[in-house]
């Protein structure tokens, strides 16, 4: 069922996103990286990424503190084919015309979707929209966000603190001036 609550969410989110629709994320891109520390597990076809961990994806970039990349046994052109990114801890993803702030994120490269996990936050402009659960839609840039069962602490844009009730989305849109 949907709620009223997330259905504005979405209403309002997919509005704000239509401009980055009309450019859409290239997720056959190379990915780069860089890290503190790697290491790789290539029986499990896997590389544990640590310590300040950003990767870069066209004009998306992905930042957290641990990332877990998971990729097919197909190496092509001398590199594996990765399939997931699986971060933790503080993470942010920037794209162009928005921003989201998380716990947790998967990057599921096949479906090209990010889910995003624990006390989100999705800035655009200056809408901000808050919940327990971001997708993100790469091809279409649709964004929905649903509230979560638990209450959470989240970090604003100015670096206050808010504490969250769960199983509500909440933010605030910008009014344009009007004379």
């Amino acid at each position: 069922m949907v709620t009223p609550v997330r259905l504005f969410a979405v209403i309002a989110l997919t509005a704000a996103t239509a401009a980055s629709a009309q450019s859409r994320h290239n997720s056959n891109a190379p990915i780069d990286f860089g890290a503190d520390h790697i290491e790789l597990q290539d029986k499990a076809n896997r590389a544990i990424l640590s310590g300040s961990v950003s990767v870069k994806q066209a004009e998306m970039t992905l930042n957290a503190a641990r990332m877990t990349v998971a990729y097919t046994g197909q190496v092509i052109d001398g590199s594996p084919q990765v399939s997931r990114l699986d971060a933790s801890g503080g993470v942010v993803v920037t794209r162009p015309d928005q921003s989201a702030r998380g716990q947790y994120a998967i990057y599921d490269l096949n479906r090209r979707v990010i889910t995003m996990l624990g006390a989100v936050s999705l800035l655009q402009g200056g809408n901000t929209v808050n919940g327990g659960r971001l997708t993100i839609n790469l091809d279409s840039g649709k964004a929905v966000i649903d509230g979560s069962s638990v209450g959470g602490t989240r970090t604003n844009s100015d670096g206050s603190t808010t504490t969250t009730p769960g199983g509500r989305v909440t933010g605030r849109f910008s009014v344009p001036k009007r004379n």
